[in-house]
């Protein structure tokens, strides 16, 4: 080894030491966790503390349509799974499974992981909460809830502002840094201390900004207001009202901690796809008001803020819903999630879609390329 080999050797430990007594210095440890797993996947519950969300003992199960699994969908499509590693593809057509198909080892009953998606999730509980008189409206204040909240220009933001992604505050929603907060909030072990460090920059409900820490200042409204955690309150209003087939689990930060509000719901397909149908239903469900309609309808109304980015009114975002109006002469909306999780309904059409993957496309302005060429998909098989 040459005196310049061993200097080199010598300053990349320094350099290392260095970087670990800062890490340590700045309570940024869970770095070691992102660096090591590199990139959030479908599977993460097997790294993160989970909270079961419990089925029914009786589940509603889905019916099989006439001609279940008859129809030929296109190459083109199959083509698509195969480019962005699809695990499950449902289509439910009049409340019935018209079209299923699994990859990799995956089936009707495996868990997966939700990401944003779960984001509705939590627009939904909010919807509950309101029902229940939990909430008293969209126009409350979130300081009501979070003391933290009581302090400066914080104090003036509403759920409604949290609803339409538009806080001001000052979320980094940045996937790509180790040390950006929303890698903290992914791998790290206290949610609660990443939104008490979070600041007011810009005023609320005057631009929509895609923030994940919006959501999880939601969940923890939420939890503040019901007295539950997200995964009791989603459990006893959504998940077993709806008469899920299989019990769904939600990461925490840390044993006994709080849910990623904004992501990390994991269940499959099938139990996916009722929570498209209660909103293809106005939120009622054999009857019964589960979320009340007209905060349904409120919650796939475009918030026709300004984006934050382009000053182009908002016309694709609800109350945490992606919205695709007057696709083609039809309303469709859907959740979605970073690696191409979506649940789409296309009410003219009484059709839900569900696909879980590994992959996501290009963006097509705001929406994902591969959301449009599965309605097309399917619209085609279907007419």
């Amino acid at each position: 080894m040459t005196r310049k080999t061993r200097r080199y050797g010598l300053g990349t430990v320094l350099l290392l030491l260095l970087a670990a007594a800062w890490i340590q210095m700045a309570d940024k440890n869970y770095v070691y966790k992102a660096l090591y797993h590199n990139f959030a996947d479908i599977d993460d519950n097997e790294i993160f503390e989970q909270r079961e969300v419990d089925a029914p003992p009786k589940p509603q199960l889905w019916p099989l349509a006439a001609n279940y699994n008859k129809v030929q969908m296109p190459a083109s499509l199959q083509q698509l799974h195969q480019e962005l590693e699809s695990v499950a593809f449902l289509v439910i057509k009049n409340d019935s499974i018209l079209y299923e198909q699994y990859w990799g080892g995956y089936g009707n009953d495996s868990k997966s992981n939700s990401f944003s998606m779960a984001k509705s999730i939590v627009s939904m509980l909010v919807g509950v909460a309101i029902k229940e008189g939990k909430i008293q409206s969209i126009e409350q204040p979130v300081a009501d809830f979070l003391p933290e909240f009581k302090v400066g220009d914080k104090a003036k933001i509403k759920i409604k502002d949290l609803l339409w992604m538009s806080s001001g505050l000052n979320w980094d929603e940045s996937y790509a840094s180790p040390f950006s907060v929303t890698t903290e909030a992914y791998y790290g072990d206290n949610l609660k201390k990443i939104i008490s460090r979070l600041e007011a920059v810009e005023e609320p409900g005057t631009a929509y900004s895609y923030k994940s820490g919006d959501s999880q200042v939601l969940g923890f409204v939420l939890k503040a207001a019901t007295g539950k955690s997200l995964s009791e309150y989603a459990e006893e209003k959504l998940w077993k009202p709806l008469g899920a087939a299989h019990a769904a689990e939600w990461s925490v930060d840390h044993i006994g901690g709080m849910e990623k509000a904004y992501c990390c719901f994991f269940s499959n397909a099938r139990d996916f796809a009722r929570l498209g149908k209660l909103y293809l239903q106005n939120g009622i469900w054999n009857g019964d008001t589960i979320v009340p309609p007209a905060y349904v309808k409120a919650s796939l109304t475009p918030s026709g803020l300004p984006t934050a980015a382009t000053g182009e009114k908002t016309n694709f975002y609800g109350y945490q819903w992606w919205l695709l109006p007057n696709y083609k002469g039809q309303n469709i909306f859907y959740a979605r999630g970073i690696l191409g999780q979506y649940i789409i309904v296309i009410p003219e059409q009484n059709i839900i879609i569900v696909r879980l993957g590994k992959k996501r496309g290009e963006h097509l302005g705001n929406h994902p390329s591969e959301v449009t060429a599965m309605i097309d998909a399917v619209n085609e098989v279907i007419k």
